[in-house]
């Protein structure tokens, strides 16, 4: 019956691997697969679907794509049934895969600015007495881990509730799983007091033109406080003086500092 879909769908664009993974989600959503439940191998599929291993493999990529398997590397997969959090999270996966990672990681960082603004800007103008509330706790807390282990925490927790205040469940879910890749990659700090303080200050800022329901204050300091934060965790590039070039590799060096030099006093 199911090889007999797979060959009247042959002639469709989406292909057999979509007929495959259409056919397997049917039977999760249904039950017939219960959520966490091992799938049938890759051979008892191809023997089912009368199909190669290739059209297998393709059809739980987009199964895992959408939500409905779970799999580690050398373990058989599993039925899922999809969240916001695993559907957002695949579609990033993806996109560091045709990306790269310094690509993908640039374009997520700037739909992070483009949310967090808006969240600044929309918590100035139409911020209920709760919100800001909620707000006010989080920022007392991130002041009292300055100069502590848990600040980053507090850091995140003062931006989740800013956040929050948009009421859009996808708009949440993306910013957790922005700050979490983060925090993971959080660069070690040389002096984290004065790191620390800086950061608070700038969470005060836009707290206070919240409360002044200043919009335009408010998404200029949460615009300049992101701009920092992701140069702060690009680091400084390579350095010549770190590298032992030897003497042919320091003179190749020479005329361009010369020429960086006098362009930087507006020598000809």
């Amino acid at each position: 019956m199911t090889s007999q879909i797979i060959e009247n769908r042959t002639d469709d664009p989406r292909g057999a691997s979509d007929a495959i993974s259409e056919t397997l989600i049917s039977e999760i959503r249904r039950g017939d697969i219960p959520d966490d439940h091992l799938l049938p191998t890759e051979r008892e599929l191809c023997e089912r679907f009368d199909t190669s291993r290739p059209t297998v493999r393709a059809a739980l990529a987009m199964m895992q794509l959408r939500g409905y398997l779970r799999s580690g590397q050398g373990r058989r997969p599993r039925a899922a049934r999809p969240s916001l959090a695993s559907v957002l999270r695949g579609a990033g996966d993806h996109l560091r895969d045709i990306l790269g990672d310094a690509e993908s990681a640039a374009h997520l960082e700037q739909m992070r600015h483009f949310i967090e603004t808006g969240a600044a800007r929309e918590a100035a103008t139409r911020a209920d007495t709760l919100r800001i509330a909620k707000l006010r706790d989080a920022l007392e807390r991130n002041f009292e881990a300055v100069g502590t282990a848990e600040f980053p925490a507090t850091d995140i927790a003062f931006h989740r509730a800013l956040v929050s205040v948009l009421g859009n469940p996808v708009m949440l879910t993306l910013h957790d799983l922005f700050v979490s890749d983060l925090l993971a990659n959080r660069p070690s700090l040389g002096d984290r007091l004065d790191h620390d303080r800086m950061v608070y200050g700038e969470h005060r800022g836009i707290y206070e033109a919240i409360l002044d329901t200043d919009p335009q204050t408010a998404t200029e300091i949460m615009d300049r406080h992101l701009a920092r934060s992701y140069r702060s965790r690009l680091g400084p590039p390579p350095s010549i003086a770190d590298t032992a070039t030897g003497d042919a590799g320091d003179a190749r060096e020479e005329p361009r500092d010369r020429r960086r030099a006098q362009n930087q006093r507006g020598d000809p």
